[in-house]
């Protein structure tokens, strides 16, 4: 083949090449929205699990280089592979601060991340939580989203907790799903990280 055919071939590539990289561009634009608006949307809804008595979900740069601060100081903590996303303050229709809303993550679970929504009421008691993302095995790791084991966090008031194998789980103590003590692990930590953004860094 002559070098004028080398060259045929290699602009045809060339151009297919363009049109394919122009077509998923633009579909990538075009999906970019509605994926946002529709992770947007279920994120507000899981707010709205963990603080129902919440009128607005607000934040500010303070809360937000706080973040960052927390993430950073949870590297030293004993909670493993977790960190905060995000938070809010939850507020009433007046405005008045009710608490937080914090999107916290831990990468031991089972199948790895475990994402969670975490409501703290300004007393430092939990509200409540929610599971944004969890992939753990069905019958055992995503028993940790039925209101058996996850209600089990709202009330508490404390610091940080701890998974306990006893079935009688006390104050600072959440009781482990039998045969998923990983993912059980690893959502309490996930906890621990959302309760050490608000009782221990200054936002």
């Amino acid at each position: 083949m002559k070098n004028g055919g080398y060259m045929k071939d290699a602009l045809i590539l060339f151009v297919i090449t363009l049109i394919s990289g122009f077509l998923l561009g633009g579909a990538y634009q075009i999906t970019k929205d509605p994926i946002e608006k529709a992770t947007e949307a279920a994120n507000m809804a899981a707010y709205k699990k963990v603080f129902p008595e919440a009128a607005d979900f607000t934040s500010d740069d303070k809360m937000e280089a706080a973040v960052e601060t927390c993430n950073t100081e949870l590297l030293s903590q004993n909670f493993g592979k977790v960190g905060v996303e995000n938070a809010f303050q939850a507020v009433d229709a007046s405005g008045t601060a009710q608490g937080y809303v914090i999107t916290s993550y831990s990468g031991d679970s089972y199948s790895g991340l475990v994402k969670i929504s975490v409501g703290i009421k300004e007393d430092g008691t939990i509200n409540g939580i929610e599971f944004l993302e969890i992939s753990d095995t069905p019958g055992l790791g995503l028993k940790a989203k039925e209101p058996a084991f996850k209600d089990q966090y709202a009330g508490k008031n404390k610091e940080s907790l701890t998974v306990t194998k006893s079935g009688n789980a006390g104050d600072g103590e959440i009781n482990a799903i039998s045969g998923a003590t990983i993912t059980s692990s690893a959502v309490t930590n996930a906890v621990n990280a959302a309760l050490y953004y608000v009782h221990s860094i200054d936002r």
